[in-house]
């Protein structure tokens, strides 16, 4: 059996099989067994789904860490979420990449699936920022 050693700060938040945890000071803990947990910067607050993207996130982060009456509800929603994100992108990659969501998913390998969401948001933050910095048209009138 493996051993994972997570160094966390004061404050710091680590959901281990649905259960939230705040640290009041430092910590180094070991997992010695097989746990579905997410700390730091992984965890997406509720309310922070805010784009297509990270709708996705936020629904793949609570199949994997939510309470077993979480994840089914949640499994429908990331299953609503890619499918809609691929009808309305014209990246084959993204297509491709949410496709391998759905797939770790079926397959119950939700932390890979969120790695793989990770790079969709990279995808929708660099549309954005294109968006946001193309030349406005003019009609001509």
């Amino acid at each position: 059996m493996s051993t994972l050693v997570l160094d966390l700060k004061m404050n710091d938040m680590l959901i281990i099989n649905g259960a939230p945890m705040r640290f009041c000071n430092g910590v180094r803990l070991e997992l010695n067994g097989h746990a579905r947990f997410l700390y730091g910067k992984q965890i997406m607050p509720p309310g922070t789904d805010n784009t297509p993207a990270r709708r996705i996130y936020y629904a793949v982060q609570t199949v994997y860490i939510g309470t077993d009456e979480e994840r089914q509800p949640a499994l429908e929603a990331a299953q609503r979420y890619c499918d809609e994100f691929a009808e309305n992108t014209t990246s084959q990659l993204a297509v491709e990449i949410l496709s391998q969501v759905m797939r770790a998913l079926g397959e119950d390998r939700c932390y890979d699936a969120l790695k793989l969401v990770q790079r969709i948001m990279r995808h929708e933050a660099a549309v954005m920022n294109v968006l946001a910095h193309a030349p406005k048209l003019v009609a001509a009138e």
